[in-house]
């Protein structure tokens, strides 16, 4: 029996720690997603790699319990949006890790433009600025659903608002005399 206060690592490290060009993959996930260590790369793998144990299990049986779970599972993918609504179990094969890092919390905060760069939108929701239907989330790694991306909104009295309003304006103003 563990610690009740520690609880297990929820992730698999790399089979072989100085492999150059896993490295550099990594390096190029960090930069563009504004993660910060590799560790929250390695957990989306790991989940990644459940998720096609899962599926390479239920795709050797035809019972109607693994036709049931089946359905759970993409249920739970699509509702996620990692699959689109009607994907194939051997759609889950082809599954990323970038297709995990994209329903982040911090990622479509940066992609609704609630913030400059992938590392200021982690900056705002770890600082509490960032709100899901009213409620603050300060953890960047929450899994957002599809339904809940129009929900994402800054802190009713986050001062941050007006800023990134300001700059959005800004740009679209630019862009708009370039045209």
């Amino acid at each position: 029996m563990g610690q009740p206060r520690k609880s297990r690592k929820k992730y698999n490290t790399p089979p072989h720690p100085w492999n150059a060009e896993r490295i550099k993959n990594e390096n190029k996930l960090m930069t563009k997603y504004g993660l910060k260590n590799k560790k929250e790369i390695w957990k989306a793998d790991t989940l990644v790699r459940r998720y096609s144990r899962e599926a390479r299990y239920l795709l050797g049986f035809g019972t109607d319990q693994m036709v049931k779970e089946k359905l759970e599972l993409l249920g739970h993918l699509a509702r996620t949006g990692v699959l689109p609504e009607g994907a194939a179990l051997e759609d889950i094969l082809d599954l990323n890790v970038e297709d995990i890092l994209r329903r982040r919390l911090q990622t479509i905060v940066y992609k609704k433009g609630l913030a400059r760069t992938p590392k200021e939108a982690r900056m705002f929701v770890v600082h509490g600025h960032i709100t899901l239907n009213g409620k603050k989330i300060n953890s960047p790694s929450y899994v957002v659903l599809k339904g809940q991306e129009d929900e994402i909104g800054f802190y009713r009295s986050s001062p941050v608002a007006k800023q990134i309003e300001e700059y959005n304006q800004n740009k679209d103003n630019k862009a708009n005399t370039e045209e």
